[in-house]
This record gives structure tokens, C-alpha cells and sequence, in this order.
């Protein structure tokens, strides 16, 4: 078995955050699963000082070589993905999810999501493959697939944006996990609650054999 995992740089506030992109890799290893990553080949939508969380306006990035630092040079651009290699694809959290491969951060529920993802997504539910999505990431889900069950945590503000798109949003505990067995849809809320890397890889685990399970 072999996951795509689909990455959006590198750092929590502008890209893929670290922490779960590891215990994302380090869970899939620990089922004895393969892996192979993929991110866009465009800049940054914002660069962000991590010490001070102010944005660095002089200064871009390209969120497919930012990402590359997370998993080693294991990487390729996403417009070469093949899902014909793969068995699932999965979706770590951090602002990039929101900022890089979609607008919600700045639109909110008037977002759109880059033509890049919402082809992976279409080609793999074309494919009946199972999708995880982690933290922020399932805010994309309702404008992916319509009427899907998915969690974000227990954010009201956010869980009430994602009942307006059209998404069945359930809470959870950053140490569980919500399964839409019809869409094979599985999220997680991760670092939107974690307060530990033990419960953040417990939800993640969770996570990577339920995916596992729907492939």
C-alpha cells in the first residue's frame, strides 16, 4: 500500500505545519505503509516570520521547494502525481492548506480552492480512493464533495461556515477522528486542539488506519 501525501509548504503559518506532517509520516511508516510527497510548484501566497508571526512582505517562497525540507527531497511537483501508483491521498493541516491551496483565510466561505487540488481530489474520487484531511485542511471539503461529514474540532464559529457550505460537521477530540464511510472522507482536528504531540499523533494515527481501512 502507497499514500500521496500533499503538502503546502513548510511552517505553521505559512505553509504545511511540521508536527503533523511528521507524525503523518511517522504513522503511515508505523502501518508499514509507503509513502511519496507532492506540492504545488508556485510561490507562497505570504511568508511568515515564525519568531515574531508578522508577515515578511519582501520575501517569497515556492511552496514545492519549502516543502521539500519536510520530507527529505521525497518529493515531486503535484502536476506529476499519478494516482494509479497510489492507494489514498492525505491532507496535513497549517495556514498553507488555507493560503496556498485555497483562499479561506482571507474569503472565508466565498473561498475558492487552486484548480491543482481540486483535480487531485476529483481524480481520486474518481478512483473511489479514500481522502484524509488533518486540522484546517476539511474546510475544503464541502466545495470537494457535497453534503461529506468531516470535523475541523470544536470551533462553533468554523463549524457554523462549514453547515453554510453544505458540510455535515461533527465535533471531536484532537485525539479522534470523524469518518464519512460513503465519501471515504476521514479528518481529524489535530493541532486545531492538540495540546501535545502525543495527542496530535494519536488523532493522526487514528487517522492513517481508518484511511487504510476505507483502501
Amino acid at each position: 500500500m502507497k499514500f500521496a501525501i500533499i503538502l503546502a509548504g513548510c511552517g505553521q503559518h505559512d505553509g504545511s505545519e511540521t508536527h503533523e506532517v511528521i507524525t503523518t509520516l511517522l504513522s503511515i511508516e508505523q502501518e508499514h505503509i509507503e509513502w511519496f510527497a507532492f506540492a504545488p510548484d508556485r510561490p507562497q501566497q505570504r511568508v511568515i516570520n515564525h519568531v515574531t508571526n508578522e508577515e515578511v512582505g519582501s520575501e517569497s517562497r515556492n511552496i514545492l521547494t519549502e516543502s521539500a525540507r519536510l520530507v527529505r527531497g521525497r518529493i515531486k511537483p503535484l502536476d506529476e502525481i499519478n494516482l494509479d501508483e497510489f492507494d489514498a491521498v492525505i491532507f496535513p493541516g497549517g495556514f498553507g492548506a488555507v493560503t496556498n491551496w485555497c483562499n479561506w483565510l482571507t474569503q472565508g466561505v466565498n473561498f475558492h480552492i487552486e484548480a491543482d487540488i481540486q483535480n487531485v481530489v476529483a481524480a481520486a474520487r474518481e478512483k473511489n480512493m479514500p481522502l484524509g484531511f488533518i486540522c484546517i485542511a476539511p474546510v475544503m471539503i464541502p466545495k470537494l464533495c457535497a453534503n461529506a461529514t468531516l470535523t475541523i474540532g470544536n470551533d462553533a464559529d468554523i463549524a457554523e461556515k462549514i453547515t453554510s457550505m453544505g458540510g455535515n460537521h461533527q465535533d471531536c477530540l484532537a485525539t479522534d477522528i470523524v469518518i464519512d464511510n460513503t465519501n471515504k472522507i476521514v479528518s481529524t482536528p489535530a493541532n486545531m486542539l492538540a495540546q501535545n504531540l502525543v495527542e496530535l499523533h494519536t488523532g493522526i494515527h487514528k487517522l492513517v488506519k481508518a484511511v487504510a481501512q476505507l483502501a
